[in-house]
């Protein structure tokens, strides 16, 4: 949520697992940046040419002088792909699934980027971010399914891969799995509380019907994402593009916090001046205390 000098790394992605000892440092500057990722839409479309001047946001109640607010169109994506390859997943289901993010890579732009993790009992980076997007599709075709499922550490991992590998860009994760966890050892409010922290957007898919306040529905709705429960695998392709349709048509506005506390968290209200018009951004974010220096914690 907010840009610093340096980012923070919480998580030792190997070739087969999450380090059970991984740390997290950070590092604060005095200056903060707040970057808002926001979905106007009118009647059920989103609205396309707004500008700065068309926006207004409110911290904790207080209201912001906005820097700037720019379409992500006019940005390159910045993609994680976070996959359910427990045993759940298998047969037709992973042909779907394999399709659906085949559409998905070959319809990214030359200068887009992505990245693959796929989990199972173990949490495995498959490709890092890169804009080889054959590769990527490669590794896709060379997992299997099997195993337990252990999707809150991959949640995790997918948002700290997504945050220390963006740049100007808000990086967008995008989790497929039927919601069911049976295998890992973060909790879910550790990974909430991890994504009040970050600029991470994320977008859900699931083929399992999930209670009304679940894992991923409380992730999506805290980033600003959405959850899609898909009733026919058939469907998947189309989820998958309409996401990215929809992430494209999004906009960054950004400001310097004025007025408000230096930590806790932070609501947040935004509006669109002069427009009867629907939001969706996430509803606050976490701010901590500026300091000079570095933190270990563990």
């Amino acid at each position: 949520m907010i840009r610093r000098q340096a980012v923070f790394f919480a998580i030792l992605l190997t070739a087969g697992s999450l380090a059970a000892d991984a740390q997290e440092h950070i590092v604060s500057v005095k200056t903060e940046e707040v970057r808002v990722d926001i979905l106007v839409t009118d009647n059920g479309r989103p609205v396309a040419n707004l500008g700065t001047a068309d926006f207004e946001i409110l911290d904790n109640g207080i209201r912001q002088e906005i820097q700037y607010a720019k379409p992500q169109r006019q940005m390159p994506l910045s993609a994680t792909l976070v996959f359910d390859m427990s045993r759940s997943v298998a047969g037709e289901l992973l042909s779907h699934l394999r399709e659906a993010a085949k559409g998905f890579l070959s319809d990214l732009n030359k200068e887009d980027s992505v990245a693959l993790i796929t989990f199972n009992h173990t949490v495995v980076l498959r490709s890092p971010l890169m804009r080889e997007i054959e590769r990527v599709k490669l590794a896709l075709d060379q997992t299997q399914s099997f195993g337990n499922s252990s999707l809150i550490d991959a949640s995790y991992a997918g948002l700290v891969l997504a945050e220390s590998e963006a740049g100007a860009e808000l990086p967008l994760v995008i989790i497929f799995s039927d919601g069911l966890d049976t295998f890992s050892w973060l909790t879910e409010e550790a990974v909430l509380e991890t994504a009040k922290r970050n600029d991470v957007v994320v977008y859900a898919v699931s083929t399992g019907h999930l209670p009304k306040k679940s894992f991923l529905s409380d992730l999506t709705e805290l980033t600003g994402g959405s959850l899609f429960e898909v009733e026919t695998i058939e469907n998947l392709p189309a989820v998958f593009l309409r996401i990215l349709d929809e992430f494209r048509q999004r906009y960054m506005v950004t400001y310097i916090p004025s007025g408000v506390s230096q930590s806790g968290w932070h609501k947040l209200e935004v509006r669109v001046k002069n427009r009867a018009a629907k939001i969706r951004t996430r509803p606050g974010y976490m701010r901590n205390s500026p300091a000079i220096g570095a933190e270990d914690q563990h």
